[in-house]
């Protein structure tokens, strides 16, 4: 899951504003003589195609690659994904779910749905989901040509460090808080720093074909308000409509709980007191954690008294265990969203 981001935003600011000059600088001069992150099968991929230089807009101004980018750095959370799937390997990217300890290789790189594309690449990790921030000097002693930073809560500060280093391309302008991108508008961004555009529109599309096979195949959901939601710190913790776990469901065909959009207040999931939990009290569950929340979920009274529950249309899907389906959901990437589909469908099928 990824719901410690919310309480991550502000420490951005202070982590950039804390980083010396002098220690940036050595990390772009450690940069300059660093062995290639790809000897020994570490990272590295083909180098995008196209027209360069590429001009794109970002929120926080424009930036132009030059030329493909061979060497590609992901700071958001699931970019490493998108350009996975473009055909270019990550030599940096986010360890977005904990590896566990002494487990090797990384289990951001063996999910099912992307596990043949890293073959026996091993990116490096520039930061941990729940760092304050990158790892500038990692970054910069990778040596990348392009920095990708768009499923990300990067602010101006953290933004201008990684641009020092390298053409660095943040969330879309058009997104007003982060994580709250439609799926589409992130891949479609990410493919246009790469180059790829026509092959991210096909991507995109394809998978919007799919998802009106879905809505074709299954008029009932129309009917169907659903929630995804987490058990987190003891509480009830619903997606918005506007999270990607939201925006897969309503793809889908099924109808979303805006009452929980105004009550989360522009954040992308929002814990429930108590006299709330009638928000998800709706005709359809989908639960994304592991076992052991999962039983600690299921033991809440307050939970398991609903009527949703009670009629068995909650669907009990593992995080990062198992089939991983709350991992595919969560990332909504052109990789993990085909594998996340067939799944949902499956489970929405079971009473």
């Amino acid at each position: 899951m990824l719901l410690d981001r919310t309480t991550r935003t502000k420490s951005w600011r202070r982590v950039a504003a804390a980083v010396a000059a002098a220690a940036l600088g050595a990390g772009l001069l450690a940069g300059c003589g660093a062995g290639s992150a790809d000897e020994g099968g570490k990272g590295g991929g083909a180098a995008a195609s196209g027209a360069f230089p590429v001009t794109v807009e970002h929120a926080f101004g424009s930036t132009t690659v030059p030329k493909a980018p061979e060497r590609v750095v992901t700071v958001g959370y699931t970019d490493d994904q998108d350009v996975l799937a473009l055909g270019v390997k990550p030599v940096g990217m986010v360890d977005q779910y904990p590896n566990p300890g002494g487990k090797s290789p990384d289990v951001n790189t063996q999910w099912p749905w992307v596990k043949d594309k890293w073959g026996g690449a091993r990116p490096e990790v520039i930061m941990n989901n729940g760092d304050s921030g990158p790892n500038y000097e990692k970054i910069a002693a990778l040596r990348p040509d392009l920095i990708v930073a768009v499923y990300s809560e990067i602010d101006k500060d953290a933004y201008d460090k990684l641009s020092r280093i390298a053409p660095t391309v943040a969330r879309t302008k058009a997104e007003k808080e982060p994580f709250s991108a439609p799926w589409q508008d992130n891949a479609r961004h990410i493919a246009k720093a790469l180059g790829k555009s026509g092959e991210g529109d096909k991507m995109i599309q394809g998978i919007q074909d799919k998802l009106a096979g879905v809505r074709k195949a299954h008029p009932e959901f129309a009917r169907q308000k659903a929630v995804a939601l987490s058990w987190y710190k003891d509480a009830v913790a619903p997606f918005t409509t506007k999270d990607v776990r939201g925006q897969l469901l309503k793809g889908m065909g099924f109808k979303g709980q805006e009452e929980i959009d105004k009550i989360a207040g522009g954040k992308f999931s929002v814990p429930l007191s108590p006299e709330r939990m009638d928000l998800v009290d709706v005709d359809r569950v989908f639960v994304i954690n592991d076992k052991a929340d999962t039983d600690a979920l299921k033991k809440s009274a307050l939970f398991s008294n609903l009527k949703v529950a009670k009629d068995g249309k909650v669907s009990y899907l593992l995080d990062s265990e198992g089939p991983a389906v709350g991992a595919a959901m969560s990332q909504a990437t052109l990789l993990s969203l085909p594998y996340a589909v067939d799944q949902l469908v499956k489970s929405a099928g079971r009473e």
